[in-house]
């Protein structure tokens, strides 16, 4: 079975239309959402893109904490005096969100599984567990405990990796692996391949800056035009996990 995980999209358009141009050609029998679609520059178009997929092809759908967040924004849940850039990122969304989106949203599963693999957006027990290509042991076993899957593929973390028993699919809109692309995965037969999509970020940025998204120039030089070295975003993510 060959499943595509698309994982983090977080609005960029750009970076889902060039993903979905390239596994055209993969014929996957199944696609997975890894959480957090809309919250970013063009929610709506985003969701509807990956709505018109799923009338294609068997689709699940996971949430991710920013999906929370949104539903969060929509519903005007939200603390009032909260103004960081995840809060901004979700009221942005929802205001450009109609009800049956909001409510789609809601539907998405904490956790799937599927041809013996476990997907999750944070980890299989929480959607804002931070799992990385440099935790310990001993937190990947306690995040997997219960899980009789060979294989767990999560989001979140926004970087690729591939350790035993578990594996970051990466991020299509809003990567931090030190360089830029649209990153996903492939797995195909339990097994995970780990993709890059290049696509045109200078027309991206242009996209993005017009959509008043309010941490446009955030998004564009942490993460698209001049990444963030990796080393440093596992660093961070790291520290955040123990703090």
């Amino acid at each position: 079975m060959r499943i595509a995980v698309l994982s983090d999209v977080h609005g960029n358009l750009p970076a889902l239309d060039a993903v979905l141009a390239e596994l055209a050609g993969e014929r996957p029998d199944m696609v997975v959402s890894g959480g957090d679609v809309c919250a970013g520059p063009m929610p709506a178009a985003v969701l509807g893109r990956l709505l018109e997929l799923s009338a294609a092809l068997p689709m699940g759908w996971i949430m991710g904490n920013a999906d929370r967040e949104v539903i969060g924004a929509w519903d005007g849940a939200l603390p009032a005096d909260r103004d960081d850039p995840p809060a901004r990122a979700a009221r942005f969304a929802a205001a450009r969100l109609d009800r049956r989106a909001r409510d789609f949203l809601a539907t998405f599963a904490l956790t799937l599984a599927a041809d013996g693999v476990r997907f999750c957006h944070g980890s299989p027990r929480s959607d804002t567990e931070i799992l990385t290509a440099a935790s310990s042991r001993h937190r990947v076993d306690a995040a997997l405990a219960g899980v009789t899957e060979a294989l767990t593929v999560h989001g979140h973390t926004h970087h690729q990796y591939d350790h035993d028993r578990i594996a970051g699919a990466g991020s299509v809109g809003m990567p931090y692996e030190g360089r830029a692309g649209a990153f996903w995965a492939l797995v195909v037969d339990g097994r995970i391949d780990l993709r890059r999509t290049a696509y045109d970020l200078d027309a991206a940025a242009t996209a993005i800056r017009a959509t008043g998204y309010p941490d446009a120039e955030d998004l564009l030089s942490e993460s698209l035009l001049s990444p963030m070295p990796r080393r440093e975003a596992l660093a961070v993510l790291e520290a955040m996990a123990s703090g």
